[in-house]
């Protein structure tokens, strides 16, 4: 029998979502997302390449967060006008001249071919397809060709990091995370963000010895990040760049991918 405690307990406030519109300045109307949030503390509004978001604390009413809508209005418009110059395109045969690989742009030319098919060959990046291959197909084999780079790179910084662990990673995957850069599983498993390999390499490193030191240290207590400081010293500058250019990375991916 449960506990009458228990029963008496308030259950826990989750997050609640919806939209609202809003009128800018120019006529325009743009959906904003808005977030009731228990852990927020204050309204905020934020702009990303997915839109705007508004986030209330519980205790905030509607015509609070529309209040604080209006008055950053103007704010709104201009980070959203900068969103949209700075959207990376997405993958189109023929009309794509670039792709991002660890952190620079590469030159990419197209050239037919019996089956989709993206190469490396020095700076340049090759892109074999057939006439009628579709845009699924292109974005498949442009993700099995970062997936193969990434792996590339996890191939040089893991052996040297192995050797002072105490237990091998059980593996490594790569997939498209929202939010996360790397995750350590239960089970010894670590998963890594596909869009690492957009970023500089020393920023890719630095996200995988992360993981790594937490099958060493299972929190981010002091003792984890000196094992972080020991393998990485530069692991502060390296914070810094996703910071400033992580949001863009993921977006890129995304946008590349469909």
């Amino acid at each position: 029998m449960p506990s009458p405690f228990r029963l008496l307990a308030p259950r826990p406030r989750t997050i609640q979502r919806d939209a609202v519109e809003l009128a800018l300045a120019d006529g325009r109307c743009v959906q904003v997302a808005r977030v009731r949030d228990p852990r927020a503390r204050r309204l905020k509004l934020s702009v990303d390449e997915r839109g705007a978001r508004l986030t209330l604390p519980v205790r905030a009413s509607l015509a609070a967060g529309e209040r604080f809508l209006a008055e950053h209005r103007d704010w709104l418009a201009a980070q959203l006008a900068h969103c949209a110059s700075d959207a990376q395109q997405p993958l189109r045969r023929g009309e794509t001249a670039t792709l991002p690989l660890r952190g620079a742009c590469l030159p990419l030319r197209w050239e037919a071919g019996r089956y989709a098919r993206l190469q490396c060959d020095g700076g340049t990046l090759a892109f074999a397809a057939p006439a009628g291959a579709s845009d699924a197909a292109l974005q498949r084999a442009l993700r099995d060709f970062y997936a193969s780079q990434a792996r590339i790179d996890l191939g040089r910084w893991l052996p040297r990091q192995l050797p002072s662990l105490p237990r091998p990673p059980r593996r490594v995957q790569f997939k498209v995370m929202s939010s996360q850069w790397g995750s350590l599983a239960p089970d010894g498993s670590v998963a890594l963000d596909l869009s690492l390999v957009l970023a500089r390499p020393s920023a890719f490193e630095y996200v995988l010895v992360h993981e790594l030191c937490h099958l060493v240290r299972a929190d981010h207590s002091r003792a984890f990040w000196r094992e972080v400081e020991a393998r990485f010293p530069a692991w502060r500058d390296e914070r810094d760049y996703f910071h400033a250019e992580g949001r863009r990375l993921k977006a890129t991916l995304r946008a590349l991918l469909g």
